[in-house]
């Protein structure tokens, strides 16, 4: 398996599990993972929140940990990188304000790299006007902005266990889809695991 360097966007109350897993499973897997957030430094941490599904007509939150960035945001060349990875969370949605969060997204859709994105992630996409045309899955709540932005949100049964794949694009409803939608970025990268 040829490593990649993987690209991604962290910030305050973004999803635990969000950033958590899918950075130890890539790295586990042998890729580089970047994580950078506007106005933080390699070292500082960001905050995260624990979401989950108990029952009310909305996710509950809790605090969660404290994780560490590890690239500098205002030094990222989009170039060096072969794929992005956006969590989801609280964080996308002031993330998605930050000019250069849009210019860096849409240079990897441009170059048709790899790019997933889990819960609310795709409000950066949305933001970036990168999702005209595609069929994206995303946490219901985002359903309004990924159709505005013109693309087919893809339902999911309200099961929260599916990942949809749309040429370099792979997206999830939330924490639950982690197995599908970690295995199709894994294939989407081209990585092997043999068992």
């Amino acid at each position: 398996m040829a490593q990649k360097k993987i690209l991604m966007f962290v910030g305050d109350f973004m999803e635990d599990y969000e950033a958590m897993v899918p950075y130890q499973i890539l790295t586990m897997v042998g890729h580089q993972v970047d994580a950078v957030c506007p106005d933080k430094k390699p070292g500082d941490t960001v905050k995260t929140a624990i979401h989950d599904f108990e029952g009310d007509q909305t996710y509950t939150e809790k605090v969660g940990h404290n994780f560490r960035v590890t690239a500098d945001f205002d030094s990222v060349n989009p170039a060096d990188y072969g794929a992005l990875l956006i969590p989801g969370g609280r964080a996308p949605e002031y993330l998605r304000l930050n000019e250069r969060v849009l210019e860096i997204t849409r240079h990897f859709a441009k170059e048709k790299k790899p790019i997933a994105a889990v819960c609310h992630g795709p409000q950066i996409l949305a933001a970036a006007g990168v999702l005209e045309g595609t069929a994206c899955s995303s946490y219901p709540a985002v359903k309004p902005e990924v159709e505005n932005a013109g693309a087919t949100w893809i339902a999911n049964n309200d099961t929260f266990s599916n990942a949809n794949v749309d040429g370099n694009l792979v997206t999830a409803p939330a924490w639950p889809a982690h197995p599908e939608w970690m295995r199709k970025f894994l294939e989407v990268l081209g990585s092997r695991i043999e068992a």
